[in-house]
């Protein structure tokens, strides 16, 4: 059939599929914790999951179109590549400025129960490393810009998620103090502006290919 994978291109086709997968449910278990949780940090950890889900589903799409079985179309290939990138760092840029704004904007009350949200981003570091390896060598092995892509993100994802886990620690552990109001906000800014330069990296690689 023609719009079967080509078999060289599986191993990364299961890789994004999985990323999709495992990636769906940390945006409704951190929009769940909201609810009990008012953390600047969970908040923007919320709005950047959410945005980066969203650009791995277009990531995943884009590179079943483009490794199919029969097709043989560079320009083509070049421009939905080059689309979904534009995509995703508009995306990115414009989650990044909201989560600046959300975060000197929301107040420094008390931040609720946080547990959900430092679950979500401990594991979330533990599963974007093996992400971030899994891509690199699919990457080096296959020279395709998608898992180039990908390899980048999730290598910033997974130093993002360690910066998010240690901020919501202290904010558990020290819950109403000022050292805890100043972490988090430290940490969201950090999140927010983690969102801002990978959008714009994208958008100057998208513009040069």
């Amino acid at each position: 059939m023609a719009n079967r994978i080509d078999p060289q291109a599986k191993s990364g086709y299961r890789t994004l599929l999985a990323s999709v997968l495992l990636s769906s449910p940390g945006p409704l278990v951190l929009g769940l914790g909201l609810l009990v949780g008012r953390s600047s940090t969970q908040i923007a950890d919320f709005t950047r999951r959410t945005a980066e889900l969203l650009a791995i589903i277009v990531s995943f799409a884009v590179y079943a179109m483009t490794n199919r079985a029969g097709e043989d179309d560079p320009a083509r290939t070049a421009r939905l590549e080059r689309n979904a990138n534009r995509f995703t760092g508009v995306i990115m840029c414009v989650s990044g400025l909201s989560m600046i704004l959300l975060t000197f904007t929301s107040g420094t009350g008390d931040k609720g129960n946080v547990i959900p949200a430092l679950a979500i981003a401990f594991l979330g570091a533990v599963t974007n490393v093996f992400f971030w390896r899994r891509y690199t060598g699919l990457s080096r092995a296959e020279g395709n810009a998608v898992l180039d892509a990908q390899a980048r993100l999730y290598g910033a994802k997974s130093v993002v998620d360690v910066c998010v886990t240690l901020t919501l620690l202290a904010v558990l552990a020290f819950p109403g103090s000022r050292i805890s109001g100043i972490l988090d906000t430290f940490g969201s800014v950090l999140v927010s502006l983690y969102m801002i330069r990978g959008g714009i990296r994208t958008l100057r690689e998208a513009h040069r290919t």
